[in-house]
Formats: C-alpha cells, structure tokens, sequence
C-alpha cells in the first residue's frame, strides 16, 4: 500500500523499539479522507484476469497521476489512491478522475477495469505474483495463504487529531463493522461458484494472520507496545503487515477502515466514504464531551460481522447497543445509524454524498447486483462484463504527459 499522505506531515522515524511508536496524529486537519480502491484487470474479450499490471504501469509513466497508481500482489491487480481530500465530493472528483484515467488507459490496450471484491471465476493458481520484494517475501512467509489472496477491497483513511482519541475511536467502530461489511459486500461468487455468501472475500482474508476485528486497546501506549513487540522480535516488519477490520495508521495520522469489499459503482464508494468520515467525527466529539464511546465482546460482535458477510443487507443481526432481545436487519441498524449521522455529515459539507447509503439500502449492495444478473442467464462471464461497465466513469481531463 503506497503512502497517500504527503510525507511532509510525518515528523520522525517510526520504526518501534519497545513501548514508543511515533505518529502524525495531529498533524493534518482532522477528518480529511484518503482513499483507496484495488481493481481487476480483465481481458477485454473473455473477462478473465489478465497479467498486465506493469504495462499499465509503464503507460503512466511521467503522468501527474503516475504516484497515484499502484502494484498490489497479483500482476492481475491496481490499487488506486487517491491525494489527501477534506470531504467527500472531493473524494467523488479524485475518484472519477482516476477510474477514468486507468479505465481508458486498459481500452486502449484491449483490457477492462473491473472493481468487486473477488473476481467471480478466475483461479488464483494462475496469477502471477508481482516482481517486487514485498509480495515476493510475502509469499516466502505465508505460502498458500499469499497465493490463495485473489480479492480486492476498498480502504478509507479519516485523519484523528490525537493518537488517544483514534485509540477509542477505533474502539466505538467495531460495532459499526458488521453494517460497513453488509452496505459494501460486493463478492458472491469464488472460482465461479456462488459461495451462499454476500462477501466470500472475508472468508478468504480470515486465513491471513493478523487480520478480522482489532483487539481493544486502552492506549496507545498499550497498543505501541504490542507493535513494538511484533516488530522487535521480527514477527513483521512494521506496523502495515498488521491487516486488521479497522487499524491506525499512526505514519499518517489516519484510522483506516479496511473492512469493505471493493464495490462497483463510484457513487457507492463515494456513500461509504461520506459513512465512514461521519462515522469517525461522531465518535471524536464523543470522546471529546467525556462521554463513554460503548464497547462490546468480541465474540458478539464478531458473530454479527459474520452475519453480515453470510447475509448481507439482509442479516439478522444482534442490536448490542439496545440489548433487545429479537434480531434486526443490518439494514435497520443503519438506517438508524443515519440518522445519528447526517448533522455530522452537513458539517462535513458531506450531507448529499452521505444519501447515497440510502440509495445502498433500496436498490441491494453489490452482492445483490450479481447475483440479479447471473440468475436471469445463469452466465457468469455475463456478471464480469456488467461488473466492468458499471466501474467505468466518464474520464474527466487530466493535463497530457
């Protein structure tokens, strides 16, 4: 994953040595967002995955947009991210402007940008791993597991004004996971089976080490030391190699949200980012009033992430925060949830974009769209093709080379 702050914020080194871990936490404007989204690149023809990355890479070449895009594990995979955006109609601009640009770029050269968070039938055995050493020690470690990693997500960066409050931030968020999972889960099928899942990709994710929801940390200083830990012993290498639902990414100054499947359509991503920021600023100004930010066990909270992936928008889930006795839909957990949400988002200036989840929850998460369309001929290559024109957006102008 490529640094999508400027550099300039961080202050020092960050490598961990015991109990101390440095962060940028306050050193950017609270709540501005980043955002970053993996692709597939598909044959233009067949709707396979295609090893082409570097040569998408190298048609970016002396770009303005050149560090904005990026290799991920697979050559079949683009990560795109977008520059650091303080609402979500900017993080609408950026988006477009790249899905255009890399969009256009595979046409030319006889390829499609698909975004989903599993390609519906291609095999992970036939992907090559990209010549880089990241992904190359990657594998060395984690073997089948590396290999076997043939999904895509969408990650959302909110910046935290202090590193103990992103602490209990991330802690007020874990009940939130399940309901991100089910607006976002976009991933039915795996090697061109429908799995009964709404997002497979998190039962595939689940075999890395160090990923699902993060333990809840007190502090920082907590949460420094079992960094430290892993770091000094040589476990990882820094704190990135840890793949949690939600992670601080103290280099940044951000809490990132990582629980989302890569969706299709750029008004979805866009909806999600606006959730996401509104969601983070409510628990702040929480923190801020002294108020307690609620915790529940993991194992309840965990059951209802699981629901969600089963399920989707449809899950039948556990209301932790009323301790009702019945079940509710995900669904109605958000719609309440928007509703605690929307004056944050009109401070944010992010209110329309915001709406989108609304839009989510009457027309079906991505998950819902493919399945609708395998189902009418049961022809998955069908499903790939939609999911490649519902990804593309008209390319805005970007300055020639």
């Amino acid at each position: 994953m490529k640094q999508i702050y400027p550099a300039s914020i961080t202050g020092k080194s960050f490598a961990a040595g015991g109990s101390v871990l440095d962060h940028a936490y306050g050193k950017s404007d609270p709540y501005t967002l980043g955002v970053e989204e993996e692709y597939m690149l598909l044959d233009g023809e067949t709707f396979d995955l295609v090893q082409h990355v570097d040569t998408v890479l190298a048609a970016t070449s002396g770009h303005e947009l050149e560090s904005r895009i990026n290799p991920e594990l697979m050559q079949s995979v683009l990560e795109i991210a977008t520059p650091v955006c303080h609402n979500a109609a900017d993080v609408e601009a950026e988006l477009r402007k790249l899905r255009g640009f890399v969009c256009d770029l595979a046409r030319e050269r006889g390829m499609r940008v698909g975004s989903a968070g599993t390609h519906p039938f291609s095999l992970f055995e036939r992907q090559r791993i990209t010549a880089r050493d990241r992904y190359r020690n990657l594998v060395d470690q984690m073997q089948y597991v590396a290999r076997r990693e043939l999904i895509f997500g969408m990650h959302v960066h909110v910046a935290v004004d202090d590193a103990e409050k992103a602490i209990q931030v991330v802690n007020g968020l874990l009940v939130h996971v399940p309901m991100l999972l089910a607006l976002s889960a976009n991933s039915p099928f795996w090697r061109g089976e429908a799995t009964g899942l709404s997002s497979s990709r998190q039962m595939v994710f689940a075999a890395f080490p160090r990923s699902g929801p993060p333990p809840r940390f007190a502090s920082y200083a907590e949460y420094a030391e079992v960094v430290g830990q892993l770091e000094k012993t040589g476990c990882i290498a820094d704190y990135t190699h840890i793949w949690w639902d939600i992670r601080l990414h103290p280099r940044l100054g951000t809490i990132e949200i990582r629980i989302c499947d890569a969706v299709t359509r750029v008004e979805e991503a866009v909806a999600l980012t606006a959730y996401c920021q509104a969601l983070v600023k409510h628990f702040c100004e929480r923190y801020e009033r002294g108020e307690e930010i609620p915790s529940y066990h993991r194992i309840l909270t965990t059951e209802n992430k699981w629901l969600a992936a089963r399920y989707g928008l449809e899950a039948p889930v556990m209301d932790l925060a009323t301790g009702r006795r019945n079940r509710v839909s995900v669904a109605q957990l958000v719609r309440r949830t928007l509703k605690e949400l929307e004056p944050h988002a009109r401070e944010l200036g992010s209110e329309r974009e915001l709406e989108g989840v609304r839009d989510i929850l009457s027309r079906g998460n991505g998950s819902d769209r493919q399945l609708r369309i395998f189902n009418a001929n049961r022809d998955i290559v069908e499903v790939v093709s939609e999911i490649a024109d519902a990804t593309e957006v008209a390319a805005l102008p970007v300055p020639a080379h």
